[in-house]
């Protein structure tokens, strides 16, 4: 009995070529950057025993949103 003879796999990824090359690859994507100053945020407006928590938390607010901007963000 013979065993079937296996393809040559290359090491090579194959997604690479879809990866965005130069500036743009070195820009960071919104969801990785700001990540403690979003939590803070996302913690204060969720725990917040104020009538208006987007009141009450705007000073973590406007870090979030301060932090941000230093990577090229805008924010509303």
């Amino acid at each position: 009995m013979s065993l079937p003879s296996s393809t040559t796999t290359t090491t090579n990824n194959l997604a690479a070529d879809l990866k965005p090359k130069g500036e743009a690859a070195a820009k960071a994507k919104p969801c990785c950057v700001c990540k403690d100053e979003k939590a803070a945020r996302d913690e204060c407006m969720l725990f917040s025993n104020a009538a208006d928590p987007q009141a009450d938390c705007q000073n973590m607010i406007q870090k979030y949103k301060t932090c941000m901007q230093g990577y090229g963000f805008s924010l509303p």
